[in-house]
């Protein structure tokens, strides 16, 4: 990367965020140190819709004329498309070159990842992963389809590696419920919740949902936002926006040359 390129363009990662007790929202400053350490830009900045630093004060922080804003979020929902979009327009006081990668949710990397992650709590409990079921627990929504199509999506891409037993999904908010997925499944299960942080959904909701279904063969791999590897997933969606911005301007630079 020249360096040119990575003195004029920083990263905002934008996420949820967590007030609760006890949440300090370490997964999201974890990724933000690690693309750091990579050297990819100058400037990186963590911003939160529920949390500090807000949105604005990340935006803020950050002196450079062009921002890439990558949002950790499960789906191209509500809180992507419109609510981060409203705060960014609002604290862009600058009026500075702004570009939103897609959401985590929707990354082509995804499901690999998450076949990895799922193996790995399955063999920590001494399963292999053929022997699993895996439920991709999300949000879920009856107002908004976002949360729904891209869970779907990622366990149709999980399903066709074919590493596990089966694939469900299960919701929150629609259904089907854990229950529901989890009741037609005799073998062991596990359970990995589509949560970009330790928000209250994957700290509280998916274990006590678990517990409340009384079996010792379904157990929680956690949720996928704090998965290992999930910021070289970041880190190569920075990269390649990087790529494609340093290619835009040798093309505007070549049409003045040749102009």
């Amino acid at each position: 990367m020249n360096a040119p390129e990575v003195s004029q363009t920083a990263v905002l990662i934008a996420a949820h965020g967590e007030r609760r007790p006890g949440a300090d929202n370490e997964g999201v400053f974890r990724i933000a140190r690690a693309l750091a350490d990579r050297g990819l830009v100058s400037e990186m900045a963590v911003g939160f819709i529920n949390g500090v630093p807000s949105i604005r004060g990340a935006m803020e922080s950050l002196t450079a004329r062009q921002i890439i804003v990558y949002p950790l979020f499960a789906s191209s929902g509500y809180f992507t498309r419109d609510r981060l979009v409203q705060l960014i327009d609002e604290a862009n006081l600058q009026s500075r070159e702004i570009r939103m990668l897609p959401p985590l949710g929707l990354d082509l990397g995804l499901p690999d990842l998450a076949v990895a992650f799922a193996s790995r709590a399955a063999r920590k409990q001494g399963i292999a992963p053929r022997a699993c079921t895996i439920i991709f627990m999300a949000h879920g929504s009856r107002r908004n389809s976002a949360s729904r199509e891209a869970t779907e999506q990622i366990a149709h891409e999980v399903a066709n590696r074919g590493a596990f037993q089966g694939v469900r999904t299960a919701f929150l908010e629609e259904r089907p419920f854990l229950g529901e997925a989890a009741a037609s499944i005799d073998g062991p299960v596990i359970v990995v919740g589509l949560f970009s942080g330790e928000g209250m959904h994957g700290a509280k909701d998916a274990p006590r949902l678990i517990a409340e279904l009384g079996r010792d063969n379904i157990v929680f791999a956690g949720v996928i936002g704090s998965a290992p590897g999930i910021e070289d997933l970041v880190a190569r969606s920075v990269g390649e926006a990087l790529l494609r911005e340093i290619r835009r301007r040798n093309v505007f630079a070549d049409a003045d040359i040749m102009g």
